[in-house]
């Protein structure tokens, strides 16, 4: 290794980052306990006061800069955490901070970073684009550029993280579980656990649309995602750091990848045990552990996750009860397919028992079957068959559509009728960057002899917005459209097939 642990260790513990930072609590979670059958610990990073742990690396890196360069000032690219903790350590060492974001950030940490009176400049629609002009900014300006998570005082800042949960567990954990984006916290608890604790196992927990560090792990190098999901934006890091990367394949054992459902499950879980409301990211390490407890992975005994953050757009949280429940296995949203004729309603209903209905889609199409949409409230995810048995002695055909994304992000939320019979339709869905003139961004660039049949975007508060477009294509010319649609840019996938789609929509 180029990187010598010991030295990263040392700088660890030498690390000045308590006149900024909290020494956060390490709490047990007695209901958590129970129900998954062993101890769970929550870091408690949230309460620190710029509500993140990314005030620890941020604080240690200005606290040692220079005299001129903190005259000269320093600048970042963040999509939030890492500017307010910049903002709050350049305030503190009375430095100007200036702070690149891209234009997707959340309005909450914008007004935070500006209110700790660091200046911010949106550029871009994701960090990369933001990073760039950081960069170009400190090669004009002279300011320090400080990376959110690839320089080792930062990383060292970050794993102070790491000595706090080994000062407070009343005994070593099994293990610890990291939420990890670019790398920088999980290599700084990494390098002082297994420095101090060997047998401590050192788990990685990643979106499944931006498992930056399982896919640079698995090529042996620092390897770039085609696509990011930016809805745990966190995390929602493109590529891997140099540093951190060759930290992690000496100091992390193992990756879990969860689902954005996972993760909002795991917020609530938060919520009930803590009463607060934290961001996608700072649940992702709870989502793990519970999935590798559910698969039988999991070590029966003491296990810390980072709580990592709590800045979430208070518009964010309806979107994350809404699929929170999916995400624990307490809905099931399915479609069903039914008589058209009366009395086929009270016999779904007896079908169904007592089980609470959470939703109910239905319109008349003239046929002679009727396919209605409906969400319950089950107890666990071997429920679901229950409920498809239990309708097959009805006569009652049933679809799971509870990990369908068709059906999750857009056909619960859509009322209307269907496409002609008379004239091919296909449909497609997308993802567009959240910032303004993106929609006219996509219809400008859409050829426009195609008639756009079907429409429906919903605002989630989060960097990605995600669309359903359908299109009447009379000369079954679908090869011209696609790669019309291509020429947007933006990120596509076709939906014609899905079965959601061909139940409640299709003529």
């Amino acid at each position: 290794m180029s990187i010598n642990l010991n030295d990263l260790k040392a700088r660890i513990d030498a690390a000045d980052v308590y006149a900024l930072a909290k020494r956060t609590p390490c709490q047990l979670a007695p209901k958590l306990s129970a129900e998954h059958g062993r101890n769970i610990w929550l870091k408690r990073e949230d309460l620190q006061d710029v509500f993140s742990f990314k005030i620890r690396g941020a604080a240690n890196r200005i606290a040692g800069l220079t005299d001129l360069e903190k005259a000269k000032g320093v600048c970042a690219a963040s999509a939030g955490n890492h500017a307010q903790g910049m903002a709050a350590a350049a305030a503190h060492y009375k430095t100007k901070a200036v702070i690149f974001m891209p234009v997707t950030t959340p309005m909450i940490k914008v007004d935070a970073v500006q209110a700790a009176g660091a200046e911010t400049r949106l550029v871009g629609d994701g960090y990369d684009e933001a990073c760039a002009a950081a960069i170009e900014y400190a090669k004009d300006s002279g300011a320090v550029f400080i990376h959110p998570f690839d320089e080792l005082d930062v990383i060292a800042g970050q794993g102070t993280v790491g000595k706090e949960i080994l000062e407070q567990m009343p005994r070593m954990p099994e293990a610890i579980y990291v939420c990890t984006g670019g790398g920088g916290l999980i290599s700084g608890i990494g390098t002082w656990v297994k420095a101090i604790s060997p047998s401590t196992r050192i788990i990685a927990v990643e979106p499944e649309g931006a498992a930056t560090l399982k896919t640079s792990l698995e090529a042996g190098k620092p390897t770039p995602l085609n696509i990011v999901d930016g809805f745990a934006d966190g995390v929602a890091v493109k590529l891997i750091g140099t540093n951190t990367l060759e930290i992690a394949q000496s100091v992390v054992d193992e990756c879990i990848i969860v689902t954005n459902d996972e993760i909002c499950a795991a917020v609530k879980d938060v919520f009930e045990a803590t009463r607060t409301v934290v961001e996608p990211a700072g649940a992702l390490a709870l989502a793990g552990i519970i999935k590798h407890t559910r698969e039988g992975k999991a070590p029966s005994g003491d296990c810390v996750v980072t709580i990592s953050g709590a800045n979430v757009n208070f518009d964010r949280i309806g979107h994350i009860v809404e699929r929170a429940e999916l995400g624990a296995g307490e809905e099931m949203l399915f479609a069903a397919t039914i008589p058209e004729r009366a009395g086929a309603f009270l016999n779904f209903i007896r079908a169904l028992g007592n089980r609470a209905v959470t939703e109910f889609n239905y319109r008349f199409a003239e046929d002679d079957d009727a396919h209605v949409l409906v969400g319950i409230k089950i107890k666990s995810l071997t429920e679901r068959e229950d409920v498809i048995k239990a309708m097959a002695k009805h006569d009652i055909s049933v679809v799971d559509l509870s990990e369908d994304r068709l059906a999750k992000r857009h056909l619960r939320h859509m009322v209307g009728g269907r496409a002609s019979k008379n004239i091919e339709e296909v449909i497609y869905r997308f993802e567009f960057p959240e910032r303004p003139g993106a929609l006219t961004d996509f219809l400008i660039n859409l050829d426009a002899r195609w008639n756009i049949s079907l429409f429906h975007y919903r605002n989630h508060g989060q960097s990605t917005g995600h669309v359903l477009c359908g299109f009447q294509i009379p000369e079954a010319d679908r090869r011209d459209l696609e790669a019309s649609l291509v020429k947007t840019g933006y990120p596509m996938a076709p939906e014609t097939d899905n079965i959601a789609y061909d139940y409640f929509l299709k003529a």
